[in-house]
């Protein structure tokens, strides 16, 4: 969800760009998109869950209970991290419990929750939940779930039945429910809408153009800034005025907490040099727009014995617009009812290696250690399917012969005439095992027929007025040799509600596939000089591997709730109705 620009069209600064530089200025903004995403920028939302439990224990061994939850995540492979503990309820055993639990919610990553129930010694009652040893109260039972599953129900409520683990219970068939209701925080929806502007940009080296850009920081307990937004690159202005900029309360903690905005001027190497900064709260920016003052920017002194002192710099920063209200956010569209659809394209050109062979990227493993193309499936597969509740997923191929026929770049999987359609993600490894036995790989790597039938799919739900929005993976191991006709078909599908996830996978050089990723190549143009209404598409090779231990997969999936609101802002769909 990387920058916090809106989709209102950009304000023309001092020096008006001709078409060839403002494409330069919108590759350069996805280029500064991932400096955001470097300096630790997430796409995360704070939900508070509300907790009741129905029919606990067996009234034969527990006619009355002091019951009390306790919530954990749990990582991959990890053991349970406690998050928080309810309070206790005397005497109950229908307990509607009045703490909430926090937890933050990833639309990238899988999120265990475990809720054990605890019948607390009524001795205890003057005991601080947080200090209760658990070992020594009775064990009621025990439920697990995803938090997309509870996020994704209608109402976001899910029940869940208490059942039993290695504890030991005199009667394991009867431990009742539990209920569990995710409420997103208010202040996600709270939004702030600012539009800066910049007069007299200082820069230093002469032969630099000046290619300004804004990050917005807040300043974690810990101290240190933690990024929260950035505008778009303004190309070769002194004077900058960017496009509205969006946040929301629960980003920034409060409205009097202090913000840290720096102006850097945009470097393709990545290395931005900082122009200078300012520290203001929402509230005193807010100010600034009523009062219709401005704010010299600053840099740190740059002798090392004045640390604490700061060199204050002609230009200045001015709000121009501030507007305060309330959205729509990406989970309030999924508790409604829109779906995101899962569809996969697998790469079968003869480049892969006979599948028959270990040192095939298609080979199938006996031991069932998935491949690399399985891998790529199952990694988003597994976070998307939460998101479909009917989990029927069109999946195709592409660059093979099949039995007696011509090349294909578009066949289903399944091997039906008809019918791309599977059961699941598993489903999904059936038919790509049994199109490895049906086909001969052949090529070239064509993209454009495959999305074009993606398209056409989205293009129909569309038609007939469906909450669906689609998400095509494309998995290969090689470059495209359509390029035109794969750009000119992204181009007419990010006019439909699709998003694109191209997986580079073996051991190729994806350098002349990063035209597809926005982050690092110029904006796409179709062969009739048309651009993408949106970015829905990008390209990462499956080895690379993000700051922080941040898979590429998760990194690729953090961007789709962006993508997706922005669809849905730009179609004005405010409200959604299941």
């Amino acid at each position: 969800m990387g920058n916090c620009c809106s989709d209102e069209a950009g304000h023309g600064g001092a020096h008006p760009v001709g078409p060839a530089a403002a494409k330069a200025a919108q590759a350069a903004s996805a280029a500064a998109d991932r400096f955001l995403r470097s300096r630790g920028a997430g796409a995360s939302t704070q939900i508070e869950l509300s907790l009741s439990a129905s029919n606990l224990g067996d009234q034969e061994y527990f006619p009355k209970s002091n019951p009390m939850v306790v919530v954990y995540s749990k990582r991959k492979d990890g053991p349970l991290e406690e998050i928080g503990r309810s309070e206790v309820t005397l005497n109950s055993l229908n307990p509607s419990w009045m703490t909430k639990i926090s937890v933050q919610y990833q639309f990238e990553v899988l999120q265990p929750l475990v809720f054990q129930v605890f019948d607390i010694d009524p001795q205890l009652h003057d005991v601080s939940e947080k200090m209760l040893k658990l070992e020594e109260q009775q064990f009621l039972g025990e439920a697990t779930c995803l938090l997309s599953e509870v996020v994704t129900k209608q109402d976001r409520l899910l029940t869940l039945k208490l059942g039993v683990s290695e504890h030991n219970l005199p009667n394991p068939s009867k431990f009742g429910e539990l209920t569990v209701q995710a409420e997103e925080s208010a202040g996600s929806k709270a939004i702030m809408e600012m539009v800066f502007r910049c007069s007299d940009l200082e820069i230093k080296d002469l032969l630099t153009k000046s290619d300004p850009f804004l990050l917005i920081s807040r300043i974690s307990d810990s101290g240190m800034p933690v990024p929260i937004c950035k505008t778009e690159v303004r190309k070769n202005d002194l004077n900058p005025r960017w496009k509205p900029v969006i946040l929301n309360l629960q980003q920034i903690g409060s409205k009097e907490n202090p913000l840290i905005i720096e102006c850097f001027n945009f470097s393709s190497n990545g290395k931005h040099d900082l122009v200078g900064k300012i520290v203001k709260s929402v509230a005193e920016l807010e100010n600034m727009y009523h009062r219709q003052n401005c704010e010299h920017f600053f840099v740190p002194a740059s002798n090392a014995h004045e640390c604490h002192s700061k060199e204050v710099l002609k230009s200045q920063l001015y709000v121009e617009k501030y507007v305060e209200s309330n959205r729509h956010t990406f989970l309030d569209y999924i508790s409604a009812g829109c779906q995101l659809n899962f569809m996969v394209g697998v790469d079968f050109t003869a480049s892969n290696g006979n599948p028959r062979l270990p040192d095939s990227l298609h080979y199938i493993d006996p031991s069932g250690r998935p491949n690399v193309y399985q891998k790529a499936i199952l990694e988003i597969g597994d976070v998307l399917q939460y998101y479909d509740p009917a989990k029927r997923f069109p999946s195709w191929g592409f660059g093979a012969r099949p039995i007696d026929g011509p090349v294909s770049h578009c066949f289903n999987l399944n091997g039906s005439t008809y019918q791309p359609e599977v059961d699941g993600i598993q489903g999904i490894m059936s038919a790509y095992i049994s199109a490895l036995r049906n086909v001969s790989l052949a090529g070239p790597t064509l993209f454009g027929q495959l999305i074009g039938t993606a398209m056409a799919i989205a293009s129909q739900s569309l038609a007939d007025n469906q909450q669906k929005y689609f998400i095509l993976l494309i998995v290969t191991d090689g470059v495209v040799t359509d390029f035109q006709e794969t750009i000119d078909a992204i181009i007419r599908a990010s006019d439909f509600p699709m998003s694109i996830i191209v997986i580079g996978v073996g051991g190729a050089d994806f350098k002349e596939m990063e035209f597809l990723d926005p982050n690092k190549g110029e904006k796409l143009e179709s062969s009739t000089g048309r651009v993408a209404s949106r970015d829905m598409i990008q390209f990462a090779p499956m080895k690379d591997v993000q700051g922080s231990g941040v898979s590429t997969v998760q990194s690729l999936l953090a961007e789709i709730p962006g993508q997706f609101m922005t669809y849905m802002r730009t179609r004005e769909i405010q409200t959604v109705s299941t």
